[in-house]
């Protein structure tokens, strides 16, 4: 079981700029709670995303040599994938990729064909430089802005990128919280069945009168890496769903040790964590 703590989800739609030592405390805390990974900042327009303008100036300042905790960061073009790539800290870099032809637009400022060219860069990128390529399959769960989406057209994107581009780390993101348990099961439970030996993800936008079915339907169809969001905090700033909001992590740590699944996480940290988060979220 995999916990990846995504705190650049939550801080990147927050209005107010938070300090870089504040985020630098926060991080570093974060980094003794064991989570498998820790998604710390992007890579992409500073313009776009100033609360993330200091992703670099983070990495910097982060204790990961005595953290089991690897970093990510996302980026959205080639040029991002070059930057990060020259960070030894960072093990992950993530991609949002979305068969939204209007959100693919809106969230990276390209079409989906352009997109699949950047993709191949970007792994290629990832391959040369020993870091690890995570896709975000962005509106897999559904469509607001009227273009086609089925679980069949979700089920058959899942099978190009996988086929035609090696990824093998292939995160389910619900970017406007319009998932339903049904759908979800289904599509876990087929692809995990149909593809073993890649890593799914499910990255589920939710509230808390909707996370547990959210979260409950991806565990028993078998999936085994969850994004979450301390206190439940973010959301795409650039998707038409008002920061719905991320899986809270406390509550998933609570699912998973009612399943009696041995996590190796360090509750004094999770809880000063949380105090941080508090504070910087008021």
């Amino acid at each position: 079981m995999k916990l990846i703590e995504c705190p650049r989800d939550a801080m990147q739609g927050f209005s107010r700029f938070i300090p870089t030592e504040i985020k630098i405390e926060y991080f570093n805390e974060l980094l003794k709670v064991g989570f498998d990974t820790l998604d710390v900042g992007s890579f992409v327009s500073k313009k776009k995303i100033p609360q993330l303008a200091d992703t670099s100036e983070v990495i910097k300042n982060l204790k990961i040599d005595s953290s089991p905790t690897k970093l990510l960061v996302i980026i959205g073009n080639e040029r991002g994938a070059k930057e990060a790539v020259a960070y030894d800290e960072i093990s992950y870099l993530g991609f949002p990729f979305s068969i939204s032809e209007t959100f693919q637009k809106r969230n990276i400022n390209s079409s989906i064909k352009e997109s699949l060219l950047r993709l191949e860069k970007i792994q290629n990128l990832c391959i040369k430089n020993n870091k690890k390529l995570v896709t975000y399959f962005s509106m897999a769960f559904g469509n607001p802005y009227g273009d086609e989406w089925s679980i069949h057209i979700v089920a058959h994107w899942v099978e190009k990128l996988l086929k035609d581009f090696g990824i093998d780390i292939l995160s389910l993101s619900d970017t406007v919280g319009s998932s339903s348990p049904k759908v979800i099961t289904w599509l876990f439970s087929k692809l995990i069945k149909e593809f073993p030996d890649v890593e799914f993800g499910a990255h589920l936008h939710s509230n808390p009168d909707n996370y547990f079915d959210k979260f409950q339907s991806a565990y028993n169809a078998g999936c085994k890496r969850f994004d979450g969001s301390i206190l439940g905090i973010g959301g795409c700033p650039m998707a038409k769903d008002d920061l719905v909001g991320n899986m809270a992590t406390e509550k998933i740590i609570e699912f998973l040790d009612d399943k009696a699944v041995k996590l190796k996480i360090n509750k004094d940290s999770l809880q000063k964590s949380l105090s941080i988060a508090k504070s910087i979220f008021q």
